[in-house]
């Protein structure tokens, strides 16, 4: 199989562990500032609430207790609801549950707690402290409307509303189950696993001549990132199927096995 010149990543696209595009698109300028807004709306109207509720129940307490419990009731809203509804959700908070949007990772996957935490945290000078023009300068001048949060949390905003249709990948190529198994599958190129899984997807609109020169093209470029390499005799097509499902099959047993180690340690915290 010969080498691969640059595959290009399409703009916009994002993918999954599992190279899977999802063909899901940045959200727009406008629908990002709809939903912080309504988000805003949400946590203005929780704060407000709280500190009526703590002044009305809590009169007679000194100047620094009060200040002690504003803080925090600053903390949990601006900064603890936010991430919690967020993680919970894997991107979704009501303002952008409304708009159709949702935060993922740069490389399309679910938004953990540490990205959550940095964007509420940034947030609360970009968004609040500043009435959110860091954040507005930022996502006019970023490829996907990040704002700084996004930027160093490595996360954007897409839109949900789609109707692009996934396609999944074809089955193990038995002749190569065995050495996919044991091969060390490297950290993929972005933008080679999102041609090779498109790639994957439409080659039976392909011209045969084309399919082929493609697939050796998208063959090559992945060679260097497992190791050992394939038998020499492979199929380079059905070598792009077999590091792509592997490589989805082991994303997947990560998966459980994170899930698997949570619910252990929820039972733990419960028997405590």
């Amino acid at each position: 199989m010969s080498a691969a010149g640059p595959v290009g990543e399409p703009v916009g696209e994002i993918v999954t562990g599992e190279a899977v595009v999802l063909g899901l698109r940045a959200a727009s300028f406008a629908s990002r500032m709809l939903s912080a807004l309504l988000d805003a709306v949400i946590v203005g109207l929780v704060f407000g609430a709280l500190l009526w509720g703590t002044s009305a129940l809590l009169s007679d307490t000194d100047e620094a207790a009060s200040a002690a419990i504003t803080l925090a009731e600053t903390v949990l809203c601006f900064v603890g609801i936010p991430v919690a509804v967020e993680t919970a959700t894997r991107g979704r908070t009501v303002g952008k549950l409304v708009m159709g949007v949702r935060v993922v990772r740069d490389d399309g996957g679910p938004v953990r707690f540490r990205h959550s935490l940095v964007r509420a945290v940034l947030g609360l000078f970009e968004l609040w402290s500043l009435a959110g023009s860091p954040a507005i300068i930022c996502s006019l001048i970023t490829q996907r409307g990040k704002r700084v949060g996004d930027l160093l949390a490595g996360t954007y905003v897409v839109r949900e509303r789609s109707s692009a249709r996934h396609v999944p990948l074809p089955p193990m190529p038995p002749e190569l189950a065995g050495w996919a198994r044991t091969a060390d599958i490297g950290r993929l190129p972005l933008d080679t696993t999102t041609a090779a899984r498109q790639f994957l997807a439409r080659t039976a609109t392909l011209n045969p001549a084309s399919r082929t020169a493609l697939g050796l093209q998208l063959a090559g470029a992945l060679i260097p990132f497992v190791n050992p390499a394939p038998p020499a005799q492979a199929d380079p097509e059905r070598f792009l199927v077999a590091v792509l499902v592997e490589r989805r099959d082991r994303e997947f047993e990560r998966m459980q096995r994170r899930e698997a180690r949570t619910r252990e340690l929820e039972r733990t915290i419960g028997r405590a």
